[in-house]
Order: C-alpha cells, then structure tokens, then sequence
C-alpha cells in the first residue's frame, strides 16, 4: 500500500489549491475544462500504462500496491494524471491573479 500513502500529498495539495480558486472567476467552466482533460488523462494513461506493463517495461510488487487495477495497471497510477488535470489550471489562475494584482 506504499504507492497508495505517496499519492496522497499530492492529492491533498490539488484539492487545497484547487478550492483556493473556488471564488475567482470562471471555477466551474474551468472544472469542466479540468474534468474533460482528466477523462482524457485517465483514458490515455489506461491505455499506455497497460501496453508498458504488458511488455515488460516495469512491474509493481504487489506488496506495495492496493491490488485494485485497471487492466494491468494498478489504480495509483491513475491519481497522477488525474491531479495534473486539475492542479494545474488552479496554480495558473493562483499566479494569473497575482501577477494582475
């Protein structure tokens, strides 16, 4: 479960900066815009993640993972791209509002 506790900084920070942003203008287009790019995020690391692991590329001790995956892919690995999708768009509004300050 060793990956499972790593995850969790980075999902702790994308929720914190990503509901700093909840009052500036545009949060729900910009959540919609972060949900689309997450499903294509998560879809294109389904598919990828899965043809690496298939060929041998790397493996994860099961030991360290929760076991749920998708495909061969462990779930982990999916919380990455998901917090991309949305950490990213809230820390350019957070430096767009400061720099225009």
């Amino acid at each position: 479960m060793m990956y499972g506790l790593i995850v969790l900084p980075f999902v702790a920070v994308t929720i914190a900066v990503t509901l700093a942003t909840l009052r500036m203008p545009h949060f729900p287009a910009r959540m919609a815009a972060s949900g689309i790019a997450a499903a294509v995020l998560l879809i294109l690391t389904a598919v990828f993640d899965n043809v690496m692991i298939a060929a041998g590329l790397f493996t994860y001790p099961e030991h360290l993972i929760s076991g749920v995956r998708i495909g061969l892919a462990p779930i982990e690995d999916f919380s990455y791209p998901l917090c991309a999708a949305f950490l990213v768009p809230a820390v350019r509004t957070l430096l767009e509002r400061r720099r225009v300050s």
